[in-house]
């Protein structure tokens, strides 16, 4: 699908760049954008992918999932969230997580290759690019580290509250917007009757 322009000015990846610059970046880029349905998987555990994805509407999430076929969810990513970065930098073996629709999705794609192989022609417009995406690899690893601090927690309560905590510190605000209780039970790492319960208690 071709690339509305519009949609891509306020995204934090090209943050510094004008919307003509963001035009000229995505077609030489070879940019494209793609539409998914709630459920569907964008990318897949244990496969291969030679590129980098934005969100540019929707919710998705990242399912984490083992060889065994057990998978446990992490954040729920909206517009502007870069995924799969690290499996097209480092290939496959590497790429332990796959990333599921929760909404109907629409992400930017981004040939990895050519935004290598086009640097030196884009100069500092490429520049730019490579900076803002250095910036969302951090966040990336801040979302990680809440992932630890969540599951480390030895009492589910703990994790619900902490949970709530990360939530209203990205959200910005205390009337917070949280997922169904058979989502939120994959985020917290147990099963939906213990979460109801533990609910129902607090």
């Amino acid at each position: 699908m071709l690339v509305n322009i519009s949609k891509l000015v306020d995204l934090p990846l090209f943050s510094g760049l004008t919307a003509k610059q963001i035009s000229i970046f995505v077609t030489a880029i070879g940019c494209i954008t793609k539409k998914f349905d709630k459920g569907a998987y964008i990318m897949r555990a244990f496969e291969s992918n030679d590129y980098i994805w934005v969100m540019l509407s929707g919710k998705s999430q990242i399912v984490v999932e083992d060889q065994f076929g057990n998978e446990t969810s992490g954040h729920l990513l909206e517009k502007g969230y870069v995924m799969g970065a690290t499996s097209a930098i480092v290939k496959g073996e590497y790429n332990f997580s796959s990333i599921e629709a929760v909404t109907e999705i629409e992400v930017l794609i981004i040939p990895y290759a050519k935004l290598i192989q086009m640097g030196p022609s884009l100069g500092q417009i490429h520049g730019i690019v490579m900076k803002n995406l250095l910036e969302a690899f951090s966040m990336k690893l801040i979302l990680m580290m809440e992932k630890l601090e969540l599951v480390s927690q030895k009492s589910l309560r703990r994790r619900i509250m902490i949970y709530l905590s990360q939530q209203s510190r990205h959200q910005k605000t205390d009337v917070l917007q949280v997922p169904g209780r058979v989502q939120m039970a994959k985020v917290l790492s147990c099963n939906r009757s213990a979460l109801t319960r533990e609910i129902g208690l607090m």
